[in-house]
């Protein structure tokens, strides 16, 4: 099995060395294959996801991708963030879980991720106006709200829907697809909550929340404001999954250029996602979970400074080894 290595820009090749490692100690049969993508790519090739990274992810079993974005591109013409997203269209990776879990909490954001406003027509009108479109099909919705039905199902049974249907065309179609999909999920109660409010219930009483189900930039939004309230970006995985091809598993968070070489980056949520990798994109649990449990003890043995810890990116990584061998 080839699982695809994306270093990613700033921290990425720091959190994904952690990554590796890991992996090759739980899983030495798999053929890790590193490939250029990102500001990395640009520069080298004038691509930030280049034709041969491409393929490479179209073959592979798993993408695991350490974070991208560099502030040399941030005001150019071609940018990291482009091939992030060609790479999600290319695989058709439209469902993003988002784990965000602490005492008390265990919340699973299921975020649209080929549609809406991030890959809507945009452009500059002659006048000077700027404009980006949001855009939905019912077949879209559809599919979404399936799985964050189907993930419900596995878990407490509760869904919210969440939307803007007081204002948007959009979500008013999200909000009618969702209650079309409701009737063949009798077990799951579902509930419809506007945007803002769900992002104030996500800070006054996020316990209620189980299986959240939204478009891509809500999602979004919504992802990082819940790792923010269990414990930080830096603990947060995600898993971006289609109906058959390749996922891509990614952390969260981004690539800190600012703490790029210095050994400080916490590789938790990197070494996270490649559990999801593990558990999700390979079928291999038994793994999955021996990771998962190597992290925790880490994250008690060997906290980096984000958590008041002294551990380097490299120490944190070791800790973990220690757990696994």
């Amino acid at each position: 099995m080839t699982v695809v290595v994306l270093l990613g820009d700033g921290i990425g090749p720091e959190v994904a060395r952690e990554a590796r490692r890991a992996l090759e100690t739980l899983a030495p049969d798999l053929e890790l294959e590193p490939h250029l993508f990102g500001g990395q790519a640009i520069r080298d090739t004038g691509d930030p996801l280049p034709p041969e990274t491409l393929a490479a992810c179209l073959a592979a079993e798993g993408v695991l991708k350490a974070p991208i974005g560099d502030p040399e591109f941030d005001a150019a013409d071609v940018r990291p963030e482009q091939g992030m997203l060609r790479l999600r269209a290319e695989l058709d990776v439209y469902a993003n879980l988002r784990p965000a879990q602490s005492e008390g909490i265990d919340i699973l954001i299921v975020r649209e991720l080929v549609g809406g406003l991030y890959f809507g027509e945009r452009g500059v009108r002659e006048d000077g106006t700027v404009y980006d479109t949001m855009e939905y099909h019912p077949n879209q919705v559809e599919r979404i709200a399936r799985r964050g039905f189907e993930l419900a199902r596995t878990r407490s049974g509760k869904l919210t829907s969440v939307d803007k249907a007081n204002v948007l065309d959009t979500s008013r179609l999200w909000r009618r697809v969702v209650d079309e999909i409701a009737g063949g999920y009798q077990d799951v109660r579902v509930e419809h909550m506007l945007v803002d409010n769900a992002a104030m219930q996500l800070v006054s009483h996020p316990g209620q929340f189980d299986v959240l189900v939204t478009e891509n930039m809500f999602g979004d939004i919504l992802s990082d404001l819940a790792a923010a309230v269990t414990g930080g970006l830096g603990l947060a995985p995600s898993a971006s999954l289609s109906d058959g091809g390749p996922g891509i598993f990614e952390p969260v968070h981004g690539s800190a250029p600012d703490i790029a070489g210095r050994g400080m980056a916490n590789p938790t949520a990197m070494l996270r996602s490649t559990a999801l990798l593990l558990e999700l994109g390979l079928g291999r649990g038994d793994e999955a979970r021996r990771l998962e449990a190597a992290v925790a003890a880490a994250l008690v043995e060997a906290p980096t400074a984000d958590l008041g810890g002294r551990a380097s990116t490299a120490e944190f990584g070791d800790a973990v080894l220690k757990e696994l061998s």
